[in-house]
């Protein structure tokens, strides 16, 4: 039996398993693989644990199997969890391994790791050794999510930027040749100089959540050619006009027949950042004044499917089909290929 939620407010603990997108309901699952480029699994499961405290799962296992890998919903095929906290979390050994068992199962489990921005007064030479061990785990993909957050200042920015540049040159130095994954708010002109003095131009890169403005996102994706753009759902947010500019930018040059030029990628940032086109409640069985208590990996395609909807407002070429959920998924899909190897 499902186990109730703690208030009127929260849905029943069985609205977590979201239904299958009407856009990709009709279709084969095999031919549309999900890839969440960004989540913070342990973060999700915390909140999770929080909102459900009698709830059915008690290990990130079972959580992760239930929510992401059944049949009934929009099945995940591969994960790239964070791992950004300063001092890192100390189940994160015990935690990837056990994920990384699901590939057996048909999920694809890896992980990034580094200090976030936030955290960048609280690194040391001790915290680097550990993330170091960590980086070069079997399952470790990148070095991240590391950055500049100039929005809440957490840490002083001057602080941010020398820790950004170490981890940079950590990452590097360790010879290992994984990706990065960046961090960045309302820093537009430091983050693009860091990057190009510190990076070689072949260096993949991901852009994670990108809110900022048009003008760098060209600087970093005209410098950097294995570089892709973010796309989480606060693409939907009406607050937020700067990313769908930026997914028009990428779009101009690109088709579902040759989607080369739209170097995005996917993600959730789960537990955060929803998305607001999800339907009425009623859909996921809840009741007019519940929603999602977080998100999840499983939303991915509410997100694609407002990428498509801003990549269709272009004229499309003479006998090019429009974009549609599936084409973004599948071209998000390679491109986390191309930059993860997931």
């Amino acid at each position: 039996m499902a186990a109730k939620s703690k208030s009127k407010s929260t849905p029943v603990e069985t609205a977590l398993v979201l239904p299958r997108h009407a856009d990709i309901k009709e279709t084969e699952v095999s031919s549309v693989e999900l890839v969440d480029t960004h989540t913070h699994v342990a973060s999700t499961f915390e909140a999770y644990r929080a909102k459900y405290p009698e709830g059915a799962h008690t290990t990130i296992k079972s959580f992760v199997k239930a929510l992401l890998m059944s049949d009934e919903t929009n099945k995940l095929s591969a994960v790239v969890d964070v791992w950004c906290e300063a001092p890192l979390k100390a189940e994160w050994l015990e935690t990837v391994d056990s994920l990384g068992e699901l590939k057996e199962e048909g999920l694809s489990y890896s992980f990034v790791v580094g200090a976030h921005p936030h955290e960048a007064k609280e690194y040391t030479d001790e915290l680097e050794e550990t993330f170091k061990k960590a980086h070069a785990h079997p399952l470790c993909v990148g070095w991240g999510e590391i950055g500049l957050d100039y929005h809440y200042d957490n840490s002083p920015r001057e602080i941010q930027q020398a820790v950004l540049r170490r981890q940079l040159r950590t990452a590097l130095a360790s010879g290992l040749g994984k990706a990065i994954t960046i961090h960045t708010r309302e820093a537009d002109d430091d983050i693009y100089t860091i990057l190009t003095e510190e990076l070689p131009k072949e260096q993949r890169i991901h852009v994670h959540c990108f809110t900022d403005s048009l003008e760098v996102a060209v600087k970093l994706l005209d410098h950097f050619p294995n570089l892709y753009i973010g796309i989480t759902g606060v693409i939907t947010y009406s607050s937020n006009l700067n990313t769908s500019q930026v997914v028009r930018h990428l779009g101009e040059k690109a088709t579902p027949s040759s989607p080369s030029a739209l170097r995005l990628v996917l993600e959730t940032d789960a537990p955060y950042m929803l998305p607001s086109t999800m339907g009425p409640p009623s859909s996921f069985g809840m009741t007019s004044k519940q929603k999602l208590p977080f998100a999840h990996s499983a939303v991915l395609p509410w997100t694609a499917a407002f990428v498509a909807k801003v990549l269709n407002e272009r004229e499309m070429p003479e006998g090019e089909a429009p974009w549609t959920t599936e084409d973004v998924l599948r071209v998000a899909r390679e491109n986390a290929r191309k930059v993860y190897g997931v």
